[in-house]
């Protein structure tokens, strides 16, 4: 049971990028999914979540800028992230409950830089 993230990189400010994050060994149609971020030197910090229901919640520093999505046919969620700045450089992670267990992923780099 884990996630794994991919489509991180290295984008200038103002670019944009989306995440993946597959699940494996469990099916997502009835969880909730998060993405959090970590910036060197600094705590993990919550980004955003979408529901079983496909309602989704935002931190303030992303919400207008950042799309959280789900296809629960391809066990896969997936972050969209336009109009990006610096502070949003960090390793981005999926986490979700199941079973009663937490799951993280091993998380995808995300470098925003000129």
């Amino acid at each position: 049971v884990q996630f794994l993230e991919s489509g991180g990189g290295l984008v200038q400010p103002g670019g944009s990028l989306r995440l993946s994050c597959g699940a494996y060994g469990f099916g997502i149609t009835y969880v909730d999914i998060s993405w959090y971020r970590q910036a060197p030197g600094k705590e993990r910090e919550w980004v955003a979540k979408i529901f079983p229901d496909y309602t989704t919640r935002y931190s303030d520093s992303v919400v207008g800028r950042f799309t959280i999505e789900r296809d629960n046919a391809e066990s896969t969620a997936y972050l969209r992230m336009n109009f990006l700045d610096p502070a949003d450089t960090g390793v981005y992670y999926c986490h979700t409950v199941t079973g009663g267990s937490d799951v993280w992923g091993q998380g995808t780099q995300v470098t925003v830089s000129s």
